[in-house]
């Protein structure tokens, strides 16, 4: 199984799929684009967000809960750059996920090196919503505080799954 966390900066995806994959036994996959961009010790580019895609393409054959992934990389080129390499779209349809959860920004949002749009976390929320709507995979809103963000998750992922699966 494959369970993607999107949604804007801020929104506690790392914290809440850590929880999930420790809750579902499935393996967690660390955000990636994070780790490249604070690296680089410059702004980053076009090139290395393809990199940064191109390196998620090879996360997403496998099954576990990722804190980010394709998905979300097509909207930051998108929303960055104002296009998307074609190849991308065609990853995603390749290596679809099963279940994305939407995280609402409800969460108050903390600032770091790496995060840029803290203004706009509702209009990126939208645009990820019609994303996942698009692509037709189920997908659910998460929201709330501490543990009712993973109560919420979980019980989103239960009503997204058909019974026996072990959730």
């Amino acid at each position: 199984m494959r369970i993607a966390l999107i949604g804007p900066e801020s929104t506690g995806k790392s914290t809440l799929a850590k929880q999930l994959a420790q809750r579902l036994g499935l393996p967690y996959v660390e955000e990636y684009a994070r780790n490249y961009v604070e690296q680089l010790g410059r702004p980053y580019n076009y090139q290395d967000v393809e990199n940064i895609a191109r390196r998620q393409c090879l996360e997403v054959q496998h099954d576990g809960v990722f804190d980010t992934e394709l998905l979300l990389t097509k909207v930051w080129f998108n929303d960055k750059y104002g296009t998307c390499p074609q190849w991308l779209e065609e990853a995603i349809s390749t290596w679809p996920m099963d279940f994305y959860l939407l995280l609402s920004p409800d969460l108050p949002f903390v600032p770091d090196p790496v995060r840029e749009n803290p203004d706009r976390r509702e209009e990126l929320f939208e645009t990820y919503r019609r994303e996942v709507i698009r692509l037709g995979i189920p997908y659910s809103v998460v929201s709330g505080q501490g543990d009712d963000r993973l109560k919420c998750a979980l019980n989103a992922l239960k009503a997204l799954t058909a019974p026996g699966t072990g959730l």
